[in-house]
């Protein structure tokens, strides 16, 4: 690996970090319900990437079916969480996935969790509770911050079931089109099972649709393109280090967008989370 590919693909991924992390921001500056966004935003989604990654048009499988029922759950669960409570909140609460991951693998991949894990495990819950300390004031972005909470917590463990499903159909042959696969399966799953939710709409403005454009052009599809080619000449550990740009831009785009600002409590578990993340993957690499 050169240093000029290496350093166009840590682009890559940097910059799929960055598209990621403006989707809390985006779903806020809509005024379609979150069946909508989440319905229009996956539909459109699906087509950017049956266009742009020629490895999502085959390889279908009953395994991407199943991986893409967790990636179609994560992201409708995002969408509906994003519209109820804070963008931190929504992203950190989602953050909390490698948790749920070490109290998978043992089950569905045969992982042994080791002591240390343990202790960092621990921290994330730790971190997890004082979004729930205090009260959030409700605001017109954010309605229902308690329920989003929740359904941001919810979307954590989906989250962890996505990962450990892509984990095992990268273990296998055609790894890299069976995971993009699953990718363009949950857009799939995720229009069919709220289109009916979605429909009719009774008003949209001209910002709405180029919102839901955006999301699903460059937000998703553009941005697990990106993903897609960066990643697999990238090692693990920087690819990991290099997307948490995400949670990390999140409330930022969402502050400077919409002047939202989440509680002292939920800036500090969200470190915590950070932190104890960061942690965790570097401590798997040196072990590795």
């Amino acid at each position: 690996m050169t240093d000029t590919t290496s350093g166009h693909d840590r682009l890559l991924i940097l910059v799929t970090a960055i598209l990621f992390s403006t989707g809390g921001a985006a779903v806020k500056a809509t005024t379609l319900t979150a069946w909508q966004v989440a319905s229009f935003r996956a539909t459109v989604a699906a087509a950017v990437i049956l266009i742009l990654v020629p490895e999502a048009r085959r390889g279908w499988s009953k395994g991407s079916l199943a991986v893409g029922s967790a990636f179609a759950a994560t992201t409708i669960l995002f969408v509906f969480a994003n519209k109820l409570t804070t963008a931190a909140n929504a992203i950190f609460l989602q953050g909390t996935a490698p948790l749920y991951v070490l109290l998978l693998g043992p089950l569905l991949l045969g992982e042994k969790t080791r002591r240390r894990q343990l202790v960092y495990m621990a921290v994330i819950a730790v971190g997890m509770v004082f979004f729930f300390v205090g009260n959030q004031p409700a605001s017109a972005i954010a309605v229902d911050p308690v329920t989003g909470n929740l359904l941001a917590a919810a979307s954590g463990l989906t989250y962890a079931l996505l990962i450990v499903g892509l984990r095992r159909l990268g273990s296998g042959p055609g790894h890299a089109g069976a995971t993009i696969t699953a990718v363009c399966c949950g857009n799939l799953i995720a229009a069919a099972a709220t289109m009916p939710m979605a429909l009719p709409v009774t008003s949209a403005t001209t910002t709405d649709w180029l919102v839901m454009l955006y999301l699903g052009v460059f937000q998703i599809g553009v941005a697990y393109a990106l993903l897609v080619r960066g990643i697999t000449r990238v090692p693990a550990l920087e690819a990991s280090l290099i997307l948490i740009a995400e949670p990390v831009l999140s409330p930022v785009w969402a502050w400077l967008v919409h002047g939202e600002a989440p509680t002292a409590w939920a800036i500090f578990g969200g470190v915590v989370i950070l932190c104890a993340t960061t942690a965790m993957t570097l401590s798997n690499e040196k072990k590795a």
